[in-house]
């Protein structure tokens, strides 16, 4: 399947400029959040949860929507009947939240899996584990005039392209894409994919590679 500019606009269900509601950030949203997910990891129903506990449906229902602070008596009950420890209900709210800095000129240079001479990666950023389930592996990618040409990458995940100077052919499949500055390539990267011809160099670009974190 091609790669193209889709002409139909698309309903996306992520709002990436909404705000999460202050009820999300206290605790008893957390506390509730995590008893859920325990429970349905479980895969035992509210009802049966409220056998084991002795604790009430309705009960259960508000400390799993976080519309009511539990006791620590509580929380050592259900706790004991899920099997886990009790601090593991606060781990939604005590979680970090990290961010990377990476100042112009600062990243790391690496040598990539498959990268050939000439062909210079820096990775401008990388949090591991995270409550997402995704790694993201953001590279600013130079190709000079000693660069060779190949199409042999490939592996797991999504990548975005974003093109900022000089001009490359970039293979993805069986179909070739010229890039300049300013364009932008979304592909699946578990199809064979690189820069097969290099027509104005030196050439940079953004790729950005995503991929579900191995638990």
């Amino acid at each position: 399947m091609n790669v193209e500019t889709s002409k139909t606009m698309t309903k996306l269900v992520q709002d990436p400029h909404s705000l999460r509601d202050e009820r999300e950030k206290v605790l008893e949203v957390a506390i509730g959040r995590e008893v859920r997910a325990y429970r349905k990891q479980q895969g035992i129903t509210v009802a049966e949860l409220s056998r084991l506990t002795d604790l009430s449906i309705g009960m259960l229902s508000k400390i799993e929507n976080g519309n009511t602070s539990p006791s620590l008596t509580t929380l050592q009950t259900l706790a004991n009947a899920l099997s886990v420890p009790l601090t593991s209900f606060f781990k939604g709210y005590e979680e970090r939240r990290e961010a990377v800095h990476t100042k112009a000129g600062e990243g790391l240079e690496i040598e990539r899996a498959g990268t050939r001479a000439g062909h210079q990666y820096n990775l401008l950023g990388h949090i591991g584990s995270n409550s997402s389930g995704v790694i993201v592996e953001p590279y600013l990618i130079t190709l000079n005039s000693e660069s060779d040409t190949f199409k042999t990458f490939q592996h797991d995940g999504i990548e975005m392209i974003y093109m900022l100077e000089g001009k490359v052919g970039y293979l993805h499949g069986k179909q070739h894409y010229p890039l300049e500055p300013g364009d932008t390539l979304f592909f699946d990267a578990d199809a064979p994919h690189g820069p097969e011809v290099l027509t104005e160099l030196p050439a940079r670009y953004l790729s950005i590679i995503c991929y579900p974190q191995k638990t």
